[in-house]
């Protein structure tokens, strides 16, 4: 499973006697950061099936001990919409779910997560860029993260790169190092980054 977190704009709101979160867990054809080596953005629509299909909870920092909500259970709510993937979640009557949002409310929890395995991907050239497009996920949760999940990409982005280097396509305009070199020197620097964390 990998892991994407993203700034978001995050609700806190009472509707129906019912404390709510919402916002968006992923944005379309975003450029994210450096991945370790390669960019990724998603295409729209490739959570189109998961919303319908997928059951996915919303969790608090992808902890499945704190659940928020669950899209079979009707507590929560995902939509894809022209921005991307956006949630609604009634929060239980729990405290540490009372403690969340009074955080989200301060400012001091303000970034979204999904967790997602990739079911479709297309990766190409860009500016000289390695590009990677998710088309299409299996979704499991959505999540509100204090931190974003560094450790755990880098680790995902060094094996992505690797399965998938024959997929990466060479356009030759580019001078230096060819792409299997530089999947090499990616992975020196993720292995030395590792071993100062």
């Amino acid at each position: 499973m990998e892991i994407r977190t993203i700034q978001s704009e995050f609700r806190v709101e009472n509707k129906e006697g019912k404390a709510q979160i919402s916002g968006y867990a992923a944005v379309f054809n975003e450029l994210s950061d450096d991945l370790g080596g390669f960019r990724e953005k998603i295409q729209p629509g490739a959570f189109s099936e998961a919303v319908v299909n997928d059951d996915v909870r919303a969790l608090w920092n992808h902890d499945s001990n704190y659940v928020l909500g669950r899209n079979k259970a009707g507590t929560l709510k995902l939509s894809e919409d022209e921005r991307g993937l956006h949630y609604v979640v009634d929060l239980p009557d729990t405290q540490w779910a009372k403690d969340l949002s009074e955080s989200i409310k301060r400012g001091d929890v303000t970034q979204s997560s999904f967790g997602f395995i990739v079911d479709s991907d297309e990766w190409a050239k860009q500016d000289g860029e390695t590009v990677r497009t998710l088309t299409k996920v299996t979704l499991f949760d959505v999540s509100p993260v204090t931190y974003p999940a560094y450790p755990q990409t880098s680790t995902s982005a060094r094996s992505i790169l690797e399965a998938n280097k024959d997929r990466i396509p060479d356009d030759g305009a580019e001078s230096g190092p060819t792409t299997t070199a530089r999947l090499d020197i990616q992975k020196k620097k993720l292995e030395l980054l590792e071993k100062t964390l």
